[in-house]
């Protein structure tokens, strides 16, 4: 099935709905319409032929899918042969923040970059509070889009949480996943335990550092709420905590915007009716531990899945869990790539180094 003939809607159509929050907007200086006009500038940088819908899926949820094309393919008609790039963003993002790579990325093939469900522009429904049922009402989300457009096969890349998903996809779906590329992935790593140590010849006891009463005490409260909760309870001072806790994101796409066009988007992703933000919250424990680690699951992928692991070298993610994959994985064919002078944003820290490791591995599929 060709995109022509999936389930779409234009993007001039009726923005989900945000269900019983709609007052919340006199209070939040955002809607869905803020959110698309903050995207259409970002969008409006990319060179290529951009193809952006609606696709509906069958339970009538929607997700919001760009699809940006080498505006020479018209001359290179085997482009549509090759495998297609499918990207999916982490926790709070949004298509927009691929800008820096959609169109580097799509010199050889078709390149999706999709919102996930209940995040940016795509549909915002309930989410269940058993970690492995919104897991899965994710990974449901992504096979059903992939079954609407009838993509066959893609390469799967997967930054933060984004990288979390599609390694559950992968090892649900091997047969439509050609190379899994995980991005500075969340949720590999096992939550770890109190040490034992030896103590004074007698038994070895736990070893724990008790945080402060008021650290608890706050740990406890945060947990009752959402974790962008914050940004929404700011009501009109939302935008501009977003340019004071995130001035890296100006920086990041400073030689595109001279503005806070980027932060803008940022806060309006953010801002709307939670609802993939709920299912993460399901997914995750005290300071961001994944409840089922990706880790204790990675020896379900398929032998025959080549995996490849991008790591920023100055990220919070414990670059260490590659070993492990790698270590686990035996045999089959897994790598590790180390992105100097790179936080957690690891694409638009270092966009060209990117997008050159990125096409390196597409081009050894076809």
């Amino acid at each position: 099935m060709s995109p022509a003939n999936a389930t779409m809607q234009d993007e001039t159509d009726t923005e989900p709905t945000s269900g019983s929050w709609s007052w919340w907007p006199s209070w939040r200086p955002t809607s869905m319409s803020l959110l698309k006009s903050a995207e259409a500038k970002i969008i409006a940088c990319i060179q290529n032929n951009v193809w952006s819908r609606f696709v509906t899926l069958p339970n009538q949820n929607r997700i919001w899918t760009l699809k940006v094309t080498n505006k020479t393919a018209l001359k290179h008609k085997d482009q549509a042969a090759q495998t297609p790039l499918v990207m999916i963003h982490g926790f709070g993002g949004g298509v927009g923040l691929w800008i820096r790579n959609l169109d580097a990325l799509c010199h050889s093939r078709p390149v999706y970059a999709i919102d996930l469900l209940g995040f940016g522009r795509s549909s915002r429904p309930s989410f269940p509070s058993e970690a492995s049922l919104a897991e899965e009402q994710f990974v449901n989300s992504i096979e059903q889009w992939r079954q609407s457009l009838g993509l066959e096969r893609m390469i799967l890349l997967g930054h933060s949480l984004g990288g979390y998903l599609a390694t559950s996809y992968t090892i649900q779906y091997p047969e439509r996943v050609s190379h899994l590329i995980l991005v500075d992935a969340w949720g590999f790593p096992e939550r770890p335990q109190p040490q034992a140590q030896e103590s004074g010849g007698q038994g070895s006891e736990l070893k724990r550092v008790s945080p402060p009463r008021w650290v608890k005490a706050l740990a406890s409260v945060f947990s009752l709420f959402n974790p962008l909760a914050v940004i929404r309870a700011a009501g009109p001072w939302g935008p501009g905590l977003v340019n004071r806790f995130r001035p890296d994101f100006k920086r990041k796409f400073e030689g595109l915007f001279d503005d806070d066009t980027m932060t803008q988007y940022i806060y309006h992703c953010n801002a709307q009716s939670p609802s993939g933000e709920v299912g993460f919250k399901a997914m995750s424990e005290s300071l961001g531990w994944a409840k089922r680690p990706m880790v204790q699951r990675v020896n379900l992928l398929p032998p025959s899945t080549p995996v490849s692991m991008l790591y920023g070298s100055l990220s919070w993610v414990d670059s260490s869990t590659g070993n492990t994959v790698t270590q686990i994985r035996g045999k089959s064919l897994t790598s590790v790539t180390m992105i100097e002078d790179a936080s957690h944003h690891v694409y638009a820290d270092q966009p060209d180094e990117f997008n050159r490791v990125v096409e390196n591995i597409c081009n050894t599929v076809d």
